[in-house]
């Protein structure tokens, strides 16, 4: 009698989960959900055929994850029938993507409650029930780079059961296509929903068409950031918000999407996927790596000066399609002596590699008095600002853009990175968009907050790019056509001692 007490005890508190899922988040991980995730966690409950499809299209910081979250791990724990047992997916657009973001986060909310980490088990790949794991599960599902729209369409196919859910985030760039399977589980079913969520940065990718294209069809819930909003997430520092409107105005492309939480009039765009990053640094531990493929280019070096603050000062140098390993040097103002320090490590550097030309930043004024101590040594620098006029003017909006586009096409055209893990993050991170007509790329203040330092290491390498390649003894000369990379068998561990 007592066993079965406890089992009605049971079921009424799952029904009550559902009727009432701000509780469960409450009972289940000591949260109280925002406004907009109350909403959220609502519509997702609600059996109205006109909720089986929502859509959260929100700014940047205000928990979206938390909240798909929330709704999968409702789903898993509260939805089941006679013999029938609760499957659903989870997507984002690469396997890293997933498991850094939505999939990491189930974990996280899991841990925090009793009645989920006692009743079901997370891995890399599947949450399931421990009673039934291969009946009762949610699935991690992600398509390859290379996979063409019919294998996309498939990524959420093979689920069955009365009660199905697909729960997609990070959604802003990712293909249509997904939903192809999605659509086809709703319509079998007594349970179903399809749940996603991102930045509107993209005018082409799923959220655009959840939220703009197909909204009658959808369950829009809009999430902002807007200090004069009152509906505002209250997650969103309102200081930081107003900051940023004033100083790039309510237009900009990156105020709209990550603050104010609407679709700019030009699309944000990234600069480079990680994978590129990663095929660059493959390259460098490719046994075809032979130095016949820039041998014969300049030696140049990348300086960007910090001196202050958490910042670090990096050499990065390069010759042709070779980057190799940077320098780094941190706490550089600590003795007060720190541009003779670092011109002393970079005349070194050009002593040992034979360097024929280094680009110095000075676009905050540190980089000038390493400007002057190298000069005295010999040297001749040269002067970089990131906020001066492009060569390229007409098609870039200040010369940051356009080094960053030029190394970017670098790295496209067979560029070799070296083996650096800070770089994949650094050099995928920025993004980009048109701003008057001109290609714009975004304040490095919003990547610094993005990826938690800044990215020192992809600004040296991008000064490198401050002019074009030359060949070797040829400086001032006009510009020569890079060596493409042919795959040359040689000892892949050839290494010179730039350092």
């Amino acid at each position: 009698m007592e066993s079965q007490t406890k089992i009605q005890e049971a079921v009424n508190k799952i029904r009550s989960w559902r009727e009432d899922p701000d509780t469960f988040v409450m009972d289940n991980f000591g949260a109280i959900p925002d406004k907009w995730q109350s909403r959220a966690l609502k519509a997702f409950v609600d059996e109205d055929p006109e909720q089986s499809r929502i859509c959260l299209s929100a700014c940047a910081g205000v928990g979206k994850s938390a909240a798909i979250s929330w709704c999968a791990l409702l789903f898993l724990g509260c939805y089941c029938g006679k013999g029938e047992h609760p499957v659903g997916a989870v997507v984002s657009e690469t396997h890293e993507m997933l498991q850094d973001t939505l999939w990491k986060e189930l974990a996280k909310w899991m841990a925090m409650s009793p009645y989920l980490s006692s009743q079901f088990t997370w891995t890399k790949t599947r949450v399931y029930s421990n009673q039934f794991p291969k009946t009762w599960y949610l699935t991690a599902r992600s398509y390859s780079k290379t996979a063409n729209e019919e294998e996309r369409g498939r990524t959420l196919s093979g689920l069955h059961s009365d009660y199905i859910a697909y729960f997609i985030d990070e959604s802003g760039d990712m293909s249509t296509t997904v939903l192809k399977s999605a659509e086809q589980g709703l319509t079998n079913c007594k349970f179903g929903k399809i749940i996603t969520a991102g930045n509107p940065t993209s005018h082409q990718g799923l959220l655009y068409f959840a939220a703009e294209e197909d909204a009658d069809n959808w369950h829009v819930i809009r999430i902002t950031g807007d200090p004069d909003d009152p509906e505002r997430s209250s997650r969103v520092s309102k200081k930081h918000a107003q900051k940023m409107i004033d100083l790039y105005g309510r237009e900009d492309p990156w105020v709209m999407a990550y603050i104010l939480g609407r679709f700019p009039k030009s699309a944000i765009n990234t600069l480079m996927s990680p994978d590129e990053v990663r095929d660059s640094i493959a390259r460098g531990k490719a046994s075809s790596l032979t130095a016949v493929l820039y041998e014969k280019s300049q030696k140049r070096l990348g300086i960007d000066v910090a001196l202050y603050g958490d910042d670090k000062t990096v050499i990065f140098p390069r010759q042709g399609l070779r980057a190799f390993p940077p320098v780094c040097m941190r706490n550089t103002a600590a003795d007060g002596e720190a541009p003779s320090r670092i011109a002393a490590r970079v005349m070194e550097a050009k002593n040992r590699w034979g360097s024929e030309m280094e680009f110095v930043d000075c676009t905050g004024g540190y980089g000038d008095g390493v400007i002057n101590y190298l000069r005295d040594a010999g040297a001749t620098p040269t002067r970089v600002n990131y906020a001066s006029k492009a060569s390229d003017d007409d098609k870039y909006a200040n010369k940051r853009t356009e080094m960053y586009f030029k190394m970017r096409d670098w790295v496209r055209s067979g560029g070799i990175l070296p083996n650096d893990s800070e770089l994949i993050k650094e050099l995928s991170s920025p993004t980009y968009t048109l701003k008057n007509g001109k290609l714009a790329l975004e304040p490095k203040e919003r990547i610094k907050e993005r990826i938690k330092r800044s990215p020192d290491k992809a600004d040296a390498l991008a000064q490198t790019f401050y002019m074009a390649d030359m060949p070797a003894g040829s400086v001032g000369k006009p510009e020569i056509e890079m060596l493409a990379y042919e795959g040359e068998s040689q000892d892949s561990n050839w290494e010179p001692n730039w350092e």
